[in-house]
């Protein structure tokens, strides 16, 4: 495919660069030799020694949770972009107020952690005394602490270069390739979040809870905000949303509609199956179609295609959903048209 001009990028019209840069420290020090005397040790290129705790790590798990937290929150709205996440403009009001709950959080309990700090270094120094003097000979000051914790965000509207002395600089710039990936990655981002519902909630499972749609609603309003990145996205969020609605208002998922469920799911891990069958929606198919071909056929799932339009033109009074016919196994790699988005 020929590289697109820098103005042929429009996915850039409804989008926001965001980076998070989140700071934990470590609490760790490499271990010298003198922190053991004179034992004579390996020389440097067999081993090399590892690293001390000056600081029990319960203390300091708070920051990795609210990190994790902050890591998660964005890749359920936003897909991976550059050096961090591309979000849907529209919501980045609501992304900003996570986030700023999030920090609020992050500085809450740095401010405790460091007003513990020297007691909880005792305390620590107390519990292995035995090595109590190389944990004592590496600890750090509360303010050396406190400028090694951080929680910020940059957020900032991307745009290619449009103009420069030399034309090689602009042909080179890289956005375009970031551009074009960002199809690519967002399926991928779904086929890997769909592997984790399947092992989490669906997997050998006979009947499940209405908190198994909680993940599935979760995908797709990720699909919906960032609807604009590709042209499959949208029909792929149309599956999942007429999964959800043939699912009963009370009472536990079983049977037809569990494994309504679990088709979905899986569809949802093979990338390629998953863009021929969004590919029949825009050919008109509806969803319902998708759905219905997912409890039909015994391995799941399996793209169909239409045969024989005329056939089906003659035969409408038989039935109005298409016939389906099995297509070739898809190549290794998928392919995502661009439809003029980039």
């Amino acid at each position: 495919m020929n590289n697109p001009q820098p103005s042929d990028i429009k996915i850039l019209d409804n989008l926001l660069a965001l980076n998070l840069n989140i700071s934990l420290w470590s609490a760790r020090k490499k271990l010298t030799l003198e922190d053991f005397g004179n034992v004579e040790l390996p020389p440097d290129d067999l081993a090399t020694l590892g690293s001390k705790r000056i600081a029990p790590p319960e203390s300091l798990r708070i920051f990795g949770t609210l990190k994790a937290r902050a890591f998660n929150f964005l890749d359920r709205h936003g897909v991976r972009f550059m050096s961090g996440w591309a979000i849907p403009e529209e919501k980045a009001s609501d992304i900003v107020q996570e986030l700023i709950s999030i920090r609020d959080g992050f500085e809450v309990a740095k401010t405790q952690f460091l007003a513990e700090y020297d007691r909880t270094i005792q305390d620590w120094i107390a519990k292995h005394a035995e090595w109590g003097s190389i944990i004592a000979g590496s600890v750090v000051s509360p303010d050396y602490v406190r400028a090694r914790m951080s929680f910020n965000w940059q957020m900032y509207k991307v745009a290619p270069l449009m103009e420069h002395n030399s034309e090689e600089v602009v042909i080179n710039a890289g956005l375009i390739e970031e551009v074009e990936g960002l199809g690519n990655t967002l399926f991928d981002e779904v086929s890997r979040t769909a592997s984790d519902i399947w092992n989490r909630v669906y997997v050998g499972k006979t009947e499940v809870t209405h908190k198994a749609l909680s993940p599935m609603k979760t995908l797709h309003s990720k699909l919906m905000g960032l609807s604009f990145v590709e042209p499959h996205v949208v029909p792929v969020a149309d599956i999942i949303s007429m999964a959800l609605t043939r699912m009963p208002k009370r009472g536990n998922i079983t049977g037809a509609d569990l494994l309504t469920l679990q088709g979905v799911v899986c569809l949802l891990k093979d990338t390629h199956t998953l863009i021929e069958h969004a590919q029949n929606i825009m050919n008109g198919y509806g969803p319902a179609t998708v759905l219905d071909s997912l409890l039909t056929d015994s391995q799941l799932p399996v793209v169909m295609q239409p045969i024989n339009n005329q056939a089906l033109e003659e035969n409408s009074e038989e039935d109005d959903a298409p016939d389906f016919a099995p297509i070739p196994a898809m190549p290794a790699t998928a392919h995502i048209p661009s439809m003029g988005l980039w």
